[in-house]
């Protein structure tokens, strides 16, 4: 069947990967968000760890030094509450926009913004036993369960490597003053994050990677699939113009190319130049190329780089460009004209070849 997993061969179209997008199908690796945000976390905890701990700390050092003062009638208690928390808010707003910013950011390194409701509505195939069954013994669940393993080791074993030096120290905090414990579990905390997020990028790299390559076989089509897409494509309008445009652009390609190889180029001399190809042998001269204004002049351009005659008749020039067609043949009541131009020119070539003899 067309729908098997086994006929889908074929890489997907640009179109298929469009319509991917717009449906919020994307290639989504969530160990890079997690990567991003523990990144994040790390960095704003080493630059605003001070400023965190001070603006929260010294309303809270003015709340018990002044705790015989306070009155406990609703206003003032809504006052207490409204200034403790801007004092909340003013020490780790910052901190938490610059978390929201690293979240958002592990989403848009993956793919572009989508906005999309596709994944809210409602299929049978969310809660169909047999597909749920696939997902659990599927590629998917196999390479999930094995990166769960490895990142519960890895943690473990990264823990220990920056934990395990520091085991004696930690036995002495009971001793410490707690402004001290303060900035020495601060240091740790940020040896231990560092080492996590160290873990984790090789983490996030390999786990992408494996996530684009089951989005991308997911996205692949049978010749079927293919050869119906095409089928609705050749109806839109926009699509015929850009394949017009673009069959135009190599027929362009392919008459500058015959330029070099015609025997003549015959001008009206300005808006019109018809290239003719002419061989001892040729039932009639053939047109390989022609064109008006802009092309008429790339014409000629290219004909005098490879020293192809010019021939000015205007009214041959404008009867030639309305009758013939690339590649064919000029109409015999044209035949009497153009065999003169043609004589003309071997006239010219085996006279100068004489010469050089």
């Amino acid at each position: 069947m067309a729908d098997d997993s086994d006929d889908k061969t074929e890489d997907p179209t640009q179109k298929r990967l469009d319509d991917a997008l717009a449906k919020g199908d994307v290639a989504k690796s969530q160990e890079v968000n997690t990567w991003f945000i523990i990144a994040g976390a790390t960095l704003i905890l080493s630059t605003f760890s001070g400023s965190i701990g001070g603006g929260i700390l010294k309303p809270l050092r003015n709340l018990v030094a002044n705790a015989g003062q306070l009155h406990t009638d609703g206003a003032a208690l809504l006052a207490l509450s409204n200034t403790l928390g801007y004092a909340v808010l003013g020490a780790i707003g910052v901190p938490l926009l610059m978390l929201a910013i690293a979240a958002v950011a592990g989403n848009m390194v993956q793919h572009r913004l989508v906005w999309s409701s596709e994944s809210l509505t409602p299929k049978f195939s969310k809660i169909s036993p047999g597909a749920g069954l696939k997902r659990i013994l599927g590629k998917q669940a196999v390479a999930n369960f094995a990166k769960g393993v490895f990142k519960l080791v890895a943690l473990a074993a990264v823990m220990m490597a920056v934990l395990w030096p520091e085991r004696h120290r930690l036995e002495s905090f009971l001793m410490f003053d707690p402004s001290a414990i303060l900035d020495v579990t601060t240091n740790l905390t940020l040896q231990l994050m560092g080492a996590v997020v160290a873990m984790l990028t090789a983490v996030a790299i390999a786990d992408y990677f494996f996530q684009y390559r089951q989005w991308f076989e997911r996205q692949k089509m049978s010749l079927q699939e293919i050869k119906d897409e095409f089928k609705q494509s050749e109806g839109d309008p926009h699509i015929k113009a850009k394949i017009r445009q673009l069959r135009q652009q190599r027929m362009k390609k392919r008459m500058m190319a015959a330029v070099p190889n015609a025997s003549v180029i015959i001008t009206n001399p300005t808006h019109y130049s018809i290239a003719l190809s002419y061989d001892r042998g040729m039932s009639a001269p053939i047109c390989v190329a022609k064109g008006v204004d802009n092309v008429a002049f790339k014409i000629r351009e290219v004909a005098k780089k490879h020293d192809i005659p010019i021939v000015e008749n205007v009214t041959l020039a404008r009867a030639l460009y309305a009758t013939v067609d690339i590649d064919e043949e000029i109409p015999v009541e044209h035949y009497h004209a153009v065999a003169e131009i043609i004589g003309y020119v071997m006239g010219l070539k085996n006279g100068l070849a004489a010469r050089r003899m």
